[in-house]
């Protein structure tokens, strides 16, 4: 990746320090987080400011230079949330306790799908025990999701 320290900044800052895709706070990684091309530079993607979104490593790993994931209710082939161009409040709302990510729409059930956001089909639990973690710390959710919060 060619992306100089300028972008790079640009793009944490746009995102307030979170992965784009799974909201975890980029201070709990012991590394920085990725920079994601939400179109695949294997896929004809460039390094330009539209096309970066800032992405944890399991997020980033697990999206790989997929496009689209099945959503579970339809069974249909649905294009992944686009961080650019979508609003992650319309696709994806916390669980009132705040440990897991929940769909809104056929994308959002694609994105959790191929991204395992909550970790539910890789049994490890790790992020779900994460976030319990940082909401006993007062960290988590991130304040700008705290308004789509639903009982669970």
């Amino acid at each position: 990746m060619t992306v100089n320290k300028v972008v790079r900044q640009l793009v944490r800052d746009r995102a307030k320090f979170l992965c784009e895709y799974c909201h975890s706070p980029e201070w709990s990684s012991a590394d920085l987080f990725t920079l994601e091309h939400i179109l695949p530079q294997s896929l004809g993607g460039s390094d330009e400011l539209d096309n970066l979104a800032l992405a944890c490593r399991r997020c980033n790993e697990r999206r790989y230079n997929f496009l689209t994931g099945i959503d579970s209710e339809s069974r249909l082939e649905t294009p992944l949330f686009q961080p650019r161009q979508q609003v992650w409040a319309e696709h994806f709302i916390w669980t009132a306790d705040g440990i897991k990510i929940i769909s809104l729409t056929s994308v959002g059930r694609a994105t959790i799908n191929r991204l395992d956001l909550n970790d539910e089909f890789h049994n490890d639990g790790f992020i779900q025990r994460a976030r319990d973690f940082w909401i006993r710390g007062g960290w988590h959710p991130p304040h700008e999701d705290l308004r789509c919060m639903q009982q669970s």
